[in-house]
């Protein structure tokens, strides 16, 4: 079975998607599961991940409503409020629905780049695993020495990095990302989504060939056990339609044995996040 192991949902408006800038028109409408599903189909992918886009617990009663009534969403990656003294109870209400399978926080929106190592935070993250949930880390480099230090201090939690941490492909700027990411990929526990590199790329002018040196290191280091292939729809679509999106990592590992890369299209999203199909 082939995963798409990130992409989103919504009813837009301009309160709640603030981050949805003028020169975004594209994504300022409602993208639902109807739309996903004729894509995924097309470009021979069974089911997805959906993964949070408001910081909100409405948000992940939402998109757990949505994966009731779509059987291709195999799994919800939520909110809860970690940093606040109800997170378990939050936890234990939200995971009573098996398509719960994770956590996320916008941590490269927070002012306070230490926020993650926080003790209010780091005492909400240290409930997940109770839950059996994964925790999709969303950085830029910059915090990739912070995620370091935040991931050694739980070893048997799965984390998966977001969108490999968001690298400044538009510059071919590879360090010290390169460096930092070898160090997280030391640590067994995290896991890395092949997803959000078209958008971080130049978006309307973007190659196969300038994404190629990011790829290259993370399969390097995190090797095809630990990889998942994601499109980030709808966000992709700034920069390409689902089909040449998925077409990045599908190329990639065209020449790869097939017991290789069906874990890269799938086998490694059902693993990591412990998806009931």
């Amino acid at each position: 079975m082939r995963i798409d192991s990130h992409q989103h949902f919504w009813h837009y408006n301009s309160r709640e998607y603030g981050w949805i800038s003028d020169d975004m028109e594209i994504l300022r409408k409602d993208y639902l599961p109807e739309q996903l599903e004729s894509e995924l189909s097309s470009a021979g992918f069974d089911g997805s991940v959906t993964v949070q886009a408001r910081q909100s617990l409405a948000e992940t009663k939402w998109l757990l409503d949505l994966a009731g009534k779509y059987n291709f969403i195999k799994g919800v990656v939520g909110w809860i409020d970690l940093c606040s003294p109800d997170a378990e109870e939050q936890l234990r209400l939200f995971s009573a629905n098996p398509k719960l399978v994770g956590v996320r926080h916008v941590i490269h929106d927070e002012q306070d780049d230490d926020f993650m190592l926080s003790n209010s935070f780091l005492r909400g993250l240290a409930c997940l695993q109770r839950y059996g949930l994964a925790y999709d880390i969303l950085v830029f480099p910059r915090h990739l020495s912070n995620t370091i230090q935040l991931v050694s201090q739980f070893p048997g939690q799965v984390f998966i990095l977001d969108h490999i941490a968001k690298p400044f492909i538009r510059d071919g700027v590879i360090s010290p990302w390169k460096e930092d990411i070898e160090r997280l990929a030391g640590f067994r526990n995290v896991w890395c989504k092949l997803s959000g590199m078209v958008t971080e790329a130049n978006v309307k002018s973007w190659r196969q060939d300038d994404l190629m040196p990011y790829l290259d290191v993370v399969f390097n280091v995190f090797g095809t056990d630990r990889l998942l292939a994601g499109s980030d729809w709808p966000v992709c679509r700034l920069a390409g339609s689902y089909k040449q999106v998925m077409q990045v990592v599908m190329d990639y590992t065209r020449t790869m044995p097939d017991e290789e890369r069906n874990k890269i299209l799938g086998e490694n999203a059902m693993k990591a996040y412990g998806l009931l199909l």
